[in-house]
């Protein structure tokens, strides 16, 4: 008796485990988009940020070219809050819808 056919019996058996494990992975589906992140909390438009950037410019003494947005959200159906990066210093920038920079302000430092 030949017992050389045997040799690929662990092979076959860890192909299927391995095929069984990926149909189990397939059927974990992700959060439907209404729910997701990005569509939950609403950011600000990109000219908004910007609008926000160059209003900071002043305020923090920096090249507007040096202050970078980095995260926005809506704070109700007009405003907007966005929180920039001002060579190293945090700011919190809330303009409007229409483009109107409401205030600027220096952020807290972390407790």
């Amino acid at each position: 008796m030949d017992n050389s056919g045997i040799h690929w019996l662990p092979l076959v058996r860890g192909a299927v485990a391995l095929s069984f494990a990926a149909s189990l992975a397939a059927c974990v589906s992700s959060p439907p988009p209404e729910q997701m992140a990005r569509t939950t909390l609403q950011t600000a438009p990109a000219d908004l940020q910007l609008m926000c950037a160059n209003a900071t410019a002043g305020p923090a003494g920096v090249d507007n070219t040096k202050i970078f947005p980095i995260s926005s959200r809506a704070v109700d159906a007009q405003n907007y809050n966005v929180e920039l990066d001002a060579s190293g210093r945090k700011f919190n920038c809330v303009v409007d819808t229409a483009g109107n920079v409401k205030s600027v302000q220096a952020a807290l430092p972390p407790a």
